[in-house]
């Protein structure tokens, strides 16, 4: 597949070790000049661009940036991939560590949500709890014993399918975790964030969590 990726700190640059360790042809950027991932694109095989060319005729397309930088992006950056390439976000809110306050989202607003109205396209949430050293370290084949699951919301069908495929081709395995309205089950603070659970264990965590944040995870 052809993957671009915006954002290159711990999860996008540990999703772009991964992916090309794969075989994906990924294409990674940040918020500078493509020269200063020279050493990861020289350590991977990536190709380093500008945040505006990244998505270009992508099949997949991950934003892993900080929350509050999420409005920063360039209207209509994710514009050149594809036709029903589906958009990954990793984002977390985290408002008293980094983020600052986000109206929107503590008044109610799932956090994915909210990325997918700044970003103005359909995204599927996952990868955002799990520690990018266990992302890096210890996925593992179908069916081994300790597999970590992982939760995925999103919306269409067919583009869920692609994102369970990538998970899975990661070693993890792939957990439906419902429309991108419920992705709050999977958001900082919840049962499941931060868990290296199994299948059965996360879909118990997705469903013990409440939409309420509690007070580490709402702005002071």
């Amino acid at each position: 597949m052809k993957i671009g990726i915006i954002g290159a700190g711990f999860i996008g640059g540990t999703l772009t070790r991964r992916l090309t360790e794969l075989g994906h042809d990924v294409r990674v950027s940040n918020s500078r000049a493509p020269e200063t991932l020279s050493d990861l694109a020289e350590e991977t095989g990536a190709t380093a661009v500008w945040a505006k060319d990244a998505a270009r005729d992508a099949d997949l397309v991950i934003v892993s940036i900080p929350q509050k930088n999420t409005p920063d992006l360039a209207p209509g950056i994710l514009d050149a991939r594809k036709p029903g390439a589906p958009v990954i976000e990793t984002n977390n809110y985290y408002p008293q560590q980094r983020d600052g306050k986000i109206a929107a989202i503590e008044n109610g607003t799932p956090e994915s949500v909210w990325v997918s109205e700044q970003l103005g396209v359909p995204v599927y949430k996952v990868f955002n709890g799990i520690y990018w050293k266990h992302l890096l370290k210890k996925g593992l084949p179908d069916g081994a014993e300790g597999r970590i699951a992982l939760p995925i919301a999103g919306d269409d069908a067919d583009g869920k399918t692609i994102v369970f495929s990538i998970v899975d081709e990661l070693g993890f395995d792939p957990v439906d975790a419902g429309p991108l309205a419920e992705s709050w089950r999977q958001q900082p603070g919840t049962p499941v964030y931060g868990k290296d659970f199994g299948v059965d264990d996360t879909l118990a965590a997705l469903k013990e969590a409440s939409p309420e944040r509690t007070p580490e995870w709402r702005a002071a």
